[in-house]
């Protein structure tokens, strides 16, 4: 997995080359869009995952002809490093002086929060690949997601574990300084009292925290068959160890949010992480031919396998390079309108934008569980 995060921090400073030598045989004049991902700090766990599935979509766009009738598509990526301030700078900077007709991004829903509104005053569309807090497009016309909101995804999941392991009690935890964190929190709360599971005992932390022993130890001591959890994959992962560490029984298993949907969810837990239960809308498994390519062609060039935010990028920059053609120009107005009549089928499946900007219900969820530090499909 290293060889991977070095691939992509090598791409950071070499996305001139990799652009220009993917275009020789197209038209001069390229199309260039941007890109805002935290490629550094915490959240490049996904962010970094994020730049490799475009990268990986661009090369495939440029070598199969590009954009608008022969041009080549060039990104130009900015480290936000999970910061709402320096995802703003980065916005500004893409939509001021470097005049893209789209951005793809950023990383974290909290930071699209701040975002949105920028790319909306300016008229630019912006797509988000990794965004699921609710509210995301109600920022505005101009703001997209190719990701699937928690609210579509977290009441299968517990559908799922109420039907196979009778889940009755549980107790939540959840950061309550973040964005993301906080809505998929809302969204668990509601989902549990419409299946009628009691919860128990809800317990907050902070971004930064690290410590979770007084939480899980008051948890341990509640008698529940699970442990709801909303949290970005570094804390996930610290409450997985630690919960072993104070006593939690194996018996008791954990159901996380779409922050658990990362490689690096089992390579910190490890074992401690076995029989966790998470929803995705795309699993590396997938028999499709489509996915397959991708698996195989993600972990030759970057020699690791991708993960849920590498094939929603991927995808997402296929979805935009054919709205960019069928806009026929590299105009932000028309290329929001040719958003709305996306029809793409990918990695993820078929995939359309809802009346909100949304993916449609086209795209479908798998409940996946983490066994030996990976996930595979529930069965």
């Amino acid at each position: 997995m290293a060889s991977f995060w070095k691939t992509a921090l090598a791409g950071a400073l070499g996305l001139a080359a990799l652009t220009q030598s993917s275009a020789p045989a197209l038209a001069a004049d390229p199309v260039t869009i941007g890109s805002i991902e935290a490629l550094s700090g915490p959240a490049s766990r996904y962010g970094l995952a994020i730049r490799a599935g475009l990268e990986l979509a661009l090369e495939e766009i440029n070598a199969a002809g590009g954009v608008l009738d022969g041009r080549p598509l060039q990104i130009l990526f900015e480290d936000s490093a999970g910061q709402k301030e320096q995802a703003i700078n980065a916005a500004r900077k893409l939509i001021g002086r470097d005049k893209v007709p789209a951005i793809i991004g950023p990383t974290l829903s909290t930071e699209m929060f701040a975002v949105g509104p920028v790319a909306l005053e300016r008229q630019v569309p912006i797509i988000g690949t990794s965004n699921t807090a609710n509210g995301i497009t109600d920022i505005g016309p101009f703001v997209f997601r190719t990701s699937m909101p928690e609210a579509d995804v977290i009441p299968v999941t517990l559908k799922a574990a109420q039907a196979k392991f009778g889940v009755k009690r549980v107790a939540v935890m959840y950061g309550n300084d973040d964005a993301f964190t906080k809505s998929g929190y809302d969204v668990f709360k509601a989902a549990l009292a419409a299946q009628g599971i009691e919860t128990v005992t809800t317990e907050t932390f902070g971004a930064k925290d690290t410590d979770f022993s007084a939480q899980l130890t008051k948890i341990k001591s509640l008698d529940v068959d699970a442990v709801v959890v909303s949290a970005l994959v570094e804390a996930a992962s610290g409450i997985l160890l630690q919960a072993r560490q104070v006593g939690i029984p194996d018996t008791v298993f954990f159901i996380g949010g779409n922050g658990f949907n990362s490689p690096k969810f089992g390579e910190i837990a490890g074992a401690a992480a076995d029989g966790t239960l998470v929803g995705s809308p795309w699993f590396i498994g997938k028999p499709d031919p489509a996915n397959q390519r991708f698996v195989a062609a993600f972990t030759k060039r970057t020699g690791a396998p991708p993960d849920q935010f590498a094939a929603q990028a991927y995808d997402t920059l296929f979805i935009l390079a054919e709205a960019i053609t069928r806009a026929g120009t590299a105009s932000g107005d028309a290329i929001r309108q040719a958003l709305l009549s996306t029809s793409h089928t990918g990695v993820l499946g078929p995939f359309t934008f809802d009346e909100h900007r949304s993916p449609g219900a086209t795209t479908g969820v798998v409940v996946l569980v983490s066994q030996g530090g990976k996930f595979a499909a529930l069965k």
